[in-house]
Order: C-alpha cells, then structure tokens, then sequence
C-alpha cells in the first residue's frame, strides 16, 4: 500500500480535498486533528507535556489548557519547539498504526506541517493544495473571523507555496484555476495504477 501525504498552507482548502478522497473511499488520517486528541488521551505524551509546563497545562476535567499553553508558547519559539519535539513523534508513530491496519491500495496522512518537520521523506507521493495568497486570506479571515494581519503572520511562519510545490509530486490549485474534483479523480488513477505496479 503507497502512503500518499497531503500538505498545503493555511486557508489552502486541503481539508476539502481531503473530504473529496474520501468520497472515493480512500482513507484520511488528520494529523492534525489526532494531534489534539493524543494529546489528551495518551499518557506518555501527557506526562511529557505536563513535565514541560507543569499541572497547569490541563484542566481539572482532564482536558487541555490550551489558553495556557497557547499564551506561553506564543512569545517562546523555543518553548515552542520543545512542544513540538514531543508531540509530532507521538503523532508520527500514531499515523504508522493507522497505516499498517489500512487495506486499500493507498491511503492519505493530511498534515500542515509535512516539509518543515521533514516527515514528508517518510511518504511515497506527497500532493500540495495550493491557492492564491489573496484568496487563502479571504478564506481564514472569514473562517476563523481573524484579521489581515493575524492570517498573514500565520502564513509567514510556514514554508513559502513554491517551496512546497517545488517538492511535491501532484499540486492541486483550489483557486478556479482548473477544476477540483477532475483533478483529484485524475491524481487518484495515477496512484491507483502506481500501487498496483508495486502490488500494494
């Protein structure tokens, strides 16, 4: 089975596409979102975490104080980094259960962070969403009700598009440029063909 990833910047419209390979029946893992949930329910990851920042980094009910680690980690980019030293292998080794236990011939690992972590070696094909910078501001500003200049300081800390699209096997323009669902179907028959080559 070919472990395909799937990256893109902020307000790219990965998730979207995401949501679409589904439709074909091809599995997704969200590495963001398992991210969140390990870090509440595994307890190694949590002694970790705790360690770091201490009981205050959890709420009594169990849950994570995000306010609290959010405020630290926000004028801390080595405190930061001492986070994410922590829980992107235990989200690494989370994503690598989830493979071995998928029976089609390829699945999905969708993850914001593929090429700076350099976790992306780790997949056989790797597919960028990408979009103009204007419209993924349009799209965050009204998604998470930010302003300008809160999307584009998010943007500026995340590898430039043409870095990523220099890197990638398949790009996806989720801007009007081509359209989306023509485009997914036609990356899925090359990878379909390429898994059974390789007899995955």
């Amino acid at each position: 089975m070919l472990k395909v990833g799937i990256t893109g910047g902020i307000g790219s419209g990965k998730t979207t596409v995401c949501r679409i390979f589904e439709l074909l029946n091809i599995p997704v893992y969200y590495a963001d979102d398992r991210a969140k949930w390990l870090m509440q329910h595994d307890p190694d990851l949590i002694k970790n975490i705790i360690d770091l920042f201490g009981t205050s980094a959890y709420l009594p009910d169990g849950g994570l104080n995000r306010a609290y680690i959010g405020k630290l980690v926000f004028s801390n980019k080595a405190l930061l980094a001492q986070l994410n030293k922590l829980v992107h292998p235990a989200v690494f080794l989370d994503g690598e259960r989830w493979f071995a236990k998928q029976t089609s011939r390829y699945a999905i690992k969708e993850a914001a962070l593929f090429y700076e972590t350099g976790s992306y070696q780790q997949m056989d094909k790797m597919i960028v969403v990408t979009a103009d910078r204007e419209e993924r501001i349009r799209r965050v500003m009204l998604r998470d009700g930010l302003e300008r200049e809160a999307v584009e300081a998010r943007m500026d800390k995340q590898l430039p598009e043409a870095e990523k699209i220099a890197k990638a096997d398949f790009v996806i323009y989720n801007d009007g440029r081509e359209m989306l669902i023509p485009k997914i179907l036609e990356i899925d028959l090359l990878i379909t063909d390429r898994s059974r080559l390789k007899g995955g």
